[in-house]
């Protein structure tokens, strides 16, 4: 009995393909081509380098932007720790005029709780500006 090949059986078990050979069944099918890379946000390094702009090795996602003044930022949190210390009575007026007068319980990087009538919190950027509430403004109103 001789040895038969695959050659010799896939030749005996499948019919010739169009170019006579059995073989070109056993091959493996060509991979599929790669799809086309997504579309990115972000423009191509050749695009950055074209600007002349370097990317940076960090990047930072932050909603509002660091403050570039650290001195005056220490300054005002010295000052609102030292009312709170004291409770001292603040009057806050907002940009839209609104006058608020209470006691600074805490505060953050964006905002001022403060105890009056009732507790309020106020984002700092909604503030025109503060003062002591025996200090300015205490004949009006």
């Amino acid at each position: 009995m001789a040895k038969r090949t695959i050659r010799d059986a896939a030749a005996s078990l499948f019919p010739t393909s169009a170019t006579g050979s059995a073989t070109a069944l056993l091959e493996p099918p060509p991979a599929p081509a790669e799809p086309p890379p997504a579309p990115s946000s972000r423009p191509a390094p050749s695009v950055r380098r074209a600007r002349g702009a370097n990317p940076s090795p960090s990047i930072h996602h932050t909603a509002i932007q660091p403050d570039d003044h650290g001195s005056n930022r220490q300054a005002e949190l010295f000052y609102l720790q030292k009312q709170i210390q004291l409770q001292t009575q603040m009057v806050f007026i907002l940009e839209d005029q609104t006058r608020i007068q209470g006691v600074v319980e805490w505060y953050d990087r964006h905002s001022i709780k403060v105890r009056g009538k009732s507790r309020v919190l106020i984002y700092k950027s909604a503030i025109k500006y503060l003062y002591k509430a025996g200090e300015l403004g205490s004949n009006s109103d």
